[in-house]
């Protein structure tokens, strides 16, 4: 009886890795791990072929980041941008802040590594236009812009990071314990304010404080309508 012959397994080129599943794997890693935590190595993995075949689509880490931003960007509708430069200023902002805080972690990877994604860059020129047309110098309209991104980031980052503590433990936040027992005596606002604190500032002033920044940095002859 003559000997089996050998089965073989399949011969040719491995599948093709397609850009879409290495946004989805990149995600994936990053709402599970953090976006500290992503590498092609690791990606990679995540999808289950050789870090060989990722080249093919990214260079690095840095240039994964930008893709992911820029993949979030594209589906970020355009809003309809008013007339008025004030509110033109008002709702980019709006959608900016709005876009950010759906994806924490993107506001993370800008202010570390100031990787700008160009698919978003129209927010950016909404703000500085319409403070050119409100009366701002160029100067101007960028500390105006600057102004508005560290309020929007600002706010962001520490909501999500305090949603993330409270949801990892069952204690009390630190900071509403200090306040709980603080002494009349020498800070009788705050300690009049301890029960009622963690309401207050859970509250969502987001469109209080950038009508604030806004207005208190467009030339005061224009009258925002």
């Amino acid at each position: 009886m003559p000997p089996p012959v050998p089965t073989r397994g399949p011969t040719g080129r491995p599948p093709r890795t397609s850009r879409t599943q290495i946004m989805d794997a990149a995600r994936r890693l990053i709402d599970r791990d953090g976006w500290q935590m992503l590498t092609v190595r690791r990606l990679a993995a995540e999808i289950g072929v050789a870090p060989t075949t990722l080249y093919h689509h990214v260079r690095d880490k840095e240039d994964l980041l930008r893709q992911l931003l820029n993949d979030y960007a594209d589906q970020i509708p355009r809003a309809r941008l008013p007339r008025d430069p004030h509110e033109r200023i008002i709702t980019a902002s709006t959608v900016m802040h709005d876009s950010l805080a759906a994806r924490p972690w993107i506001t993370e990877v800008l202010t570390a590594d100031d990787l700008v994604g160009t698919s978003s860059l129209w927010m950016v020129e909404a703000i500085v236009a319409g403070a050119i047309d409100s009366g701002c110098t160029p100067e101007q309209a960028v500390v105006l812009y600057r102004s508005v991104w560290y309020y929007t980031v600002g706010e962001i980052l520490v909501r999500a990071t305090a949603a993330h503590r409270r949801a990892e433990s069952s204690r009390p936040v630190y900071r509403d314990a200090v306040l709980l027992g603080l002494d009349k005596s020498e800070l009788p606002h705050l300690a009049a304010l301890a029960d009622r604190w963690p309401s207050l500032t859970a509250r969502d002033t987001y469109q209080h404080g950038l009508h604030a920044i806004v207005d208190g940095l467009l030339p005061s002859t224009v009258t925002p309508s």
